[in-house]
């Protein structure tokens, strides 16, 4: 049992991490690109996050297969 939340907690540590990173990445997209090019306000690392967490939910793919 203490093994399935030891490794339970570390998948959960390693989702979040992950999506921090990304988040990072697009924060820098935004900021680097989007700003200049339209003038639109800087975001922050937060609000970033918000944006990709928002994208994974409004555009997950769903295959449908023949079973």
């Amino acid at each position: 049992m203490e093994k399935a939340i030891g490794a339970l907690s570390a998948i959960l540590v390693l989702i979040v991490g992950l999506t921090a990173l990304f988040s990072y990445f697009v924060m820098l997209l935004w900021n680097g690109c989007l700003v200049p090019a339209v003038g639109v306000n800087e975001i922050s690392w937060l609000q970033a996050w918000g944006i990709a967490i928002l994208c994974s939910i409004l555009f997950k793919s769903t295959s449908v297969g023949k079973s």
